[in-house]
């Protein structure tokens, strides 16, 4: 945990209350402390020299406020390691058929600096790397945020073996959008049944036109009703058909699918970290319906180097 900034609005400890949630929940966890990113790997997605003002901590006054915060010592290690959960969840979702990053899904991150309260793309960065090293050939990244995934949208684009599918409020952040693979904009107010009805409309063709061999899950809570920067109206039952539909979806072909945390915002950070925790337990618990993918990358050794 990064000690809250003294500039910037984020709010930090939902990351400790998700987990707080989670071990209290009295569901059945194996936890996983992810190394961090190696350097290298940030730097085939990211311009290296916004990399070394991350890891140097001198990172410009105008893209600290692009971000949303300063980027200090504490928090260039913290987004180093949520970049590693993010890889690590992707190589434990091979051997379990799902996995969970508790924090990242960082989807605004360019290539040469931080937007939205993110730092560095874990998304883009994990596919490519991979990709890079032949442990898949073909990633699908659902973003199902309230924000268009703008940033993961922009450093994969063009790339034939990456597909984005953003689904999110069309008059949301960012006012300027990206191009993803396909983009899915929809209007304010729109309930759990609109919502599964758009989901259930492009999701599945998707998949099975694109023949993925990993999805990567950025699973924001921010689509909720009562969240502070959403303009959708999910209920917290609607959350969890989402994510069990889209766990159903990925585990029923075979495939693995991780997620990672992505957006959600109140003023009550329990309350927000329930929503989060609440929808990892509910694709785990959906997970639980499939058997364990058997491939020759879920043999390999889980590790970052």
């Amino acid at each position: 945990m990064a000690p809250p900034p003294e500039r910037g609005t984020f709010k930090f400890d939902k990351y400790q209350l998700v987990m707080i949630v989670l071990r209290e929940s009295g569901y059945p966890l194996t936890e996983h402390a992810p190394a961090p990113m190696p350097r290298d790997w940030l730097e085939a997605v990211h311009a290296p020299e916004y990399v070394e003002q991350v890891f140097t901590q001198t990172v410009p006054r105008e893209k600290e406020r692009r971000i949303g915060f300063p980027v200090t010592q504490r928090i260039s290690s913290r987004v180093q390691h949520t970049n590693g959960g993010t890889y690590l969840a992707a190589r434990l979702a091979m051997q379990h058929g799902y996995a969970a990053n508790s924090a990242a899904g960082s989807h605004h991150a360019l290539h040469d600096t931080g937007a939205g309260y993110c730092v560095f793309n874990d998304l883009a960065v994990t596919s490519n790397r991979l990709i890079a090293e032949g442990n898949a050939r073909r990633i699908l990244i659902v973003d199902l945020d309230v924000h268009q995934g703008d940033g993961t949208a922009s450093l994969t684009a063009g790339r034939e073996d990456i597909f984005t599918l953003s689904l999110h409020a069309e008059k949301n952040f960012p006012a300027r959008k990206a191009r993803s693979s396909l983009d899915v904009p929809l209007p304010d107010g729109l309930d759990d049944d609109g919502y599964m009805a758009a989901l259930e409309k492009q999701l599945p063709p998707v998949i099975s036109q694109f023949a993925p061999d990993l999805v990567l899950y950025q699973a924001g809570v921010d689509p909720h009703e009562g969240d502070r920067l959403g303009r959708l109206a999910l209920t917290s039952e609607g959350l969890a058909r989402r994510d069990r539909y889209v766990v159903r979806q990925a585990r029923q072909r075979g495939l693995p699918i991780a997620s990672a945390l992505g957006g959600g915002y109140g003023t009550d950070q329990r309350e927000v970290a329930s929503r989060h925790a609440n929808s990892m337990i509910a694709m785990a618990r959906e997970n639980a319906l499939f058997p364990v993918p058997v491939s020759e990358t879920a043999a390999k050794e889980v590790t970052l180097s």
